[in-house]
């Protein structure tokens, strides 16, 4: 659920949005209906961006905070970036510290937990793939464009 109204730029072969700073990442929120809970500092960009390939969230834990379950998914593996703040991640009972750079990958089937063991927020961005999705480098699907760059206010 967004609180706000949010203008997204489209093209022919794109989708753009601005959610502005990430401390403001509260305005944002989510149900949880297997959970009854409301889970708030969450926004998900699938349907913002029209994703057709992968499901990515901006995510906030307040300090002192933990997700108070556990969770697994059926098909999607999940990336966690850390960008911001320190905390600690659990997967199948094996627990280690996440803070800024840390990057985490968990297959579908593993019970995963986090929480936030700071006095500072926790920022991080999750992205769900189809596990086994990925069938070649990102370096052999790109293709150059033989034109020279131009900006439009040039």
């Amino acid at each position: 659920m967004l609180t706000t109204a949010l203008p997204t730029r489209t093209g022919e072969h794109f989708a753009a949005i601005d959610l502005g700073s990430l401390t403001n990442l509260d305005r944002f929120s989510f149900q949880l209906p297997q959970h009854d809970l409301q889970a708030d500092g969450k926004v998900f960009l699938k349907e913002l961006l029209h994703l057709t390939g992968a499901e990515i969230s901006l995510n906030k834990l307040p300090a002192g905070k933990s997700l108070p379950f556990y969770h697994k998914h059926q098909v999607n593996e999940e990336i966690y970036i850390f960008i911001r703040g320190a905390g600690e991640f659990q997967v199948d009972g094996t627990s280690f510290p996440v803070q800024e750079g840390t990057v985490i990958r968990v297959d579908c089937e593993g019970e995963r937990c986090w929480r936030n063991r700071s006095t500072e927020d926790l920022y991080y961005i999750v992205i769900q793939v189809p596990t086994g999705s990925c069938n070649q480098s990102t370096t052999a699907d790109g293709v150059g464009v033989a034109k020279p760059v131009q900006w439009v206010d040039e």
